[in-house]
């Protein structure tokens, strides 16, 4: 009997390689490509760079001078965190960012993972004063594990009163949906090149116009003294191919939408053993977080790859290990804490792939 076709419902992991970003990387590989030197290989490169910037800007929202390039969205969290003395951030964020701010003030989370924002407005409200402007609000605009968004705006609006500086981790936001950082009164925003079809190792940190920033390298001052170091060109090609490609998709996401909610609907009505998490909530179209009673998350992990099916347990961000995950717990989950699985579809998945996914986990 023939395995069945492979299923790759791992994209908020990593998603496969476009074509167009593997075309671009390929077409820019041979010459010697460092953007400062002054001869025509240097210059070339250099446009190269910058078309990328204009492509990633135009997703994101912004103006290519916003756009500073770094080696992932771990880099950028960990950039923009180092410039302030003080953070404000979720209980349920990246771990790139509760670890680079182990002493920040941690805000709690509802039963659904969204963010208590009365909790903020009484933090900022007990801010000294002298800490105002030393204070940085970072919280992540879609949760890597269960997809669910988090009330920008209003937090936004909370920081600006108050005079404090605000960051989103927007990883997971990428290309799912129209961005427009320029709009979102946002002070800063972390970028990555894999989430949406690019290359790993590239990244970008978004910075409103006027700001300070100071590298955490030490070295040439390249991106205009924002992040010092040789640009990896044939990464950020990929990652501004990757981004043109994307800003097409967003419908395929809209859509995707409907095929993740029938999934699920499939998988409350046939079995009596299936919790979701974040389902209450607004969520990014592409992400399902769910446990199945008395089924570990490993096991689950392990039996569908036997299946030719990747998913994931949580965040993919622990060196493969499978662990109860903060974001869960933060919720009150208990001990489905430590059963969940994670299903995110990408700019390849289709309709008839979550359909398969469905007959299989009814199958377990």
């Amino acid at each position: 009997m023939s395995r069945q076709p492979q299923l790759y419902f791992d994209n908020n992991a990593t998603a496969p390689l476009r074509p167009e970003a593997m075309d671009a990387m390929w077409k820019a590989m041979g010459p010697p490509s460092n953007p400062s030197s002054v001869h025509g290989y240097g210059r070339a490169a250099r446009m190269a760079v910058e078309a990328s910037r204009a492509e990633v800007a135009m997703l994101a929202g912004c103006r290519s001078a916003d756009v500073v390039f770094t080696s992932g969205g771990t880099e950028a969290n960990n950039l923009v965190l180092s410039i302030f003395d003080h953070i404000i951030t979720s209980a349920v964020e990246h771990d790139s960012v509760l670890r680079a701010a182990p002493d920040a003030t941690i805000i709690g989370v509802d039963g659904e993972g969204r963010i208590n924002l009365d909790h903020l407005r009484d933090v900022l409200a007990s801010l000294p004063d002298d800490m105002h402007g030393r204070t940085l609000v970072s919280v992540m605009y879609a949760n890597n594990e269960t997809g669910v968004i988090q009330p920008i705006a209003e937090m936004v609006a909370l920081a600006r009163d108050a005079g404090v500086a605000t960051h989103s981790d927007m990883v997971q936001m990428l290309g799912k949906q129209h961005l427009d950082f320029a709009a979102s009164g946002l002070d800063y925003a972390s970028l990555s090149a894999h989430k949406i079809g690019g290359p790993t190792g590239v990244g970008a940190l978004l910075v409103r116009p006027g700001l300070r920033m100071t590298s955490l390298l030490r070295g040439g001052g390249q991106e205009q003294g924002r992040r010092s170091g040789t640009e990896n060109v044939l990464g950020i090609v990929g990652f501004g191919a990757a981004a043109q490609a994307a800003f097409d998709d967003v419908a395929h996401y809209r859509t995707m939408a409907e095929w993740r909610n029938r999934l699920e609907s499939r998988l409350i009505e046939e079995r009596n053993d299936v919790r979701l998490f974040g389902a209450a909530a607004d969520r990014i179209s592409n992400t399902a977080c769910l446990a199945v009673n008395e089924k570990s998350a490993e096991t689950l992990v392990m039996t569908l790859d036997l299946a030719g099916v990747a998913i994931s347990a949580g965040s993919a961000c622990s060196s493969g290990k499978v662990h109860e995950s903060h974001v869960l717990k933060a919720m009150d989950a208990g001990e489905d804490a430590s059963r969940a699985i994670r299903i995110s579809g990408g700019w390849n998945t289709s309709e008839a792939d979550f359909e398969r996914l469905a007959e299989l986990l009814l199958a377990l």
